[in-house]
């Protein structure tokens, strides 16, 4: 679902629809990459496209669940239906989330999942196209 649809991330929510994580791209990652590899990064010149990609396959039929790594896995980034665009911001940059969980303001951050906010929506508004291109 991430690579079909460009997802940064997922927030993965409880039965009653209340975030409990957040599963990055990158940690997937880590399920595919071998653990000495992970350790040290320059083993990875030896694998060609070929062996690469029958890692990947590892991930086929694999449910959240199974990559999950609670203990991994950052901080909850969560924010209220009403947070201030520095407000999530400053949040995704301390957990290092791709994605925020918004949720309804009923609970605080404890609220049911009502939408999520990408790095690549945040820096959309905060660097407007007409301003993203310095003046010649």
């Amino acid at each position: 679902m991430l690579a079909e649809r460009r997802l940064p991330g997922l927030i993965v929510v409880d039965d009653d629809g209340y975030p409990v994580a957040v599963l990055p791209g990158s940690q997937i990652l880590r399920f595919v990459v071998p653990h000495y590899v992970q350790a040290d990064p320059t083993l990875a010149h030896v694998y060609d496209e070929g062996h690469a990609d029958r890692m990947c396959r590892r991930l086929v039929g694999r449910k959240v669940r199974d990559v999950l790594v609670p203990e991994r896995a950052p901080r909850l980034p969560v924010v209220p239906g009403d947070a201030q665009v520095m407000e999530i911001a400053a949040l995704m940059a301390e957990t290092h989330s791709p994605v925020v969980a918004v949720v309804d303001g009923r609970e605080g951050r404890r609220g049911r999942l009502i939408g999520a906010i990408t790095v690549s929506d945040l820096l959309e508004r905060l660097l407007p196209a007409s301003a993203a291109a310095p003046d010649d």
